[in-house]
């Protein structure tokens, strides 16, 4: 059985806070096929309350996380004019190792975003 597993955070970069209640969707790619596999919600932390992917549900792969920054934005009061620059984000990511914990965060602002794969 694999050890793997995904967990996620958003950090507000413009406000410099975690931002919480980011509605977050993870889908299982194969070639133009997505699957979703799982759905949540980030807490005061910017945080899931538990892996996104848990270690009994992990498989190596291809997965996309897709972040809905627009509902979070306009209930900041950081939306501007309609429509968003930025509105759902998904973030195409492959995970190799079975036993790795993959940590795929996004920093947030109304204009640009990053991520990387943290620990």
């Amino acid at each position: 059985m694999a050890d793997g597993y995904l967990t996620t955070h958003v950090l507000d970069t413009a406000r410099g806070l975690p931002a919480e209640g980011v509605k977050i969707a993870l889908y299982k790619v194969s070639g133009n096929s997505h699957r979703k596999i799982a759905e949540t919600v980030t807490n005061d932390d910017g945080r899931t309350d538990n892996p996104i992917l848990p270690a009994d549900k992990f498989e190596p792969g291809t997965y996309e996380l897709v972040f809905f920054a627009g509902d979070y934005l306009r209930a900041t009061g950081q939306s501007g004019a309609e429509p968003l620059f930025l509105d759902q984000i998904p973030l195409r990511f492959g995970m190799s190792d079975p036993d790795a914990h993959y940590h795929v965060p996004l920093l947030l602002s109304p204009y640009s975003y990053a991520t990387y794969r943290g620990s």
